[in-house]
């Protein structure tokens, strides 16, 4: 008989994932704010998918734009952040209360098509690479498995107790 036991592997280690209640842990953000409904396949600090359902309910539709509803780009963007940022949370194994991620800059930002009510945004972020509390991501929104935005962008986590 062959030996049943594996060798962990950190590349195909299981993933994590975080239903809206961990969400809500990780990060401070609140309605209308919160714009992660789930995050899977977090491996470590390295990557995940963070899931927005988009849907004629949310507030940015009053006014962007009545007629033709468009989710803004800069809040695709802040979806990618609070992706990433909840994966840095996750991923150090720690909870948001103690823990403050600020956008810092926003670099190659590209909107390739509109996401509409209706459209499952799935949000991949990967790492590229930290430094200390400073942390540079790459994501890229799909919906359907096309690209529809991508951006580097880069965030500073600080310990609350540290930021007065």
């Amino acid at each position: 008989m062959s030996d049943t036991s594996k060798t962990e592997n950190p590349d195909t280690e299981s993933l994590g994932s975080a239903d809206i209640a961990r969400v809500m842990q990780l990060l401070p953000h609140r309605y209308p704010m919160l714009l992660i409904d789930k995050i899977r396949d977090m491996k470590g600090t390295e990557s995940a998918v963070g899931i927005k359902n988009v849907t004629i309910n949310d507030n940015f539709f009053q006014g962007h734009f009545p007629d033709h509803p468009v989710m803004p780009g800069v809040l695709i963007v802040e979806a990618m952040a609070q992706t990433a940022g909840a994966l840095v949370i996750h991923g150090l194994g720690g909870d948001g209360a103690e823990k403050m991620v600020y956008f810092m800059t926003i670099d190659k930002a590209r909107f390739r098509k509109p996401v509409v009510p209706g459209d499952v945004l799935e949000i991949h972020v990967t790492k590229i690479q930290s430094r200390g509390p400073v942390w540079k991501f790459h994501g890229d929104a799909k919906v359907d498995g096309a690209v529809v935005a991508q951006a580097d962008y880069s965030a500073m986590i600080i310990d609350k107790t540290d930021e007065k």
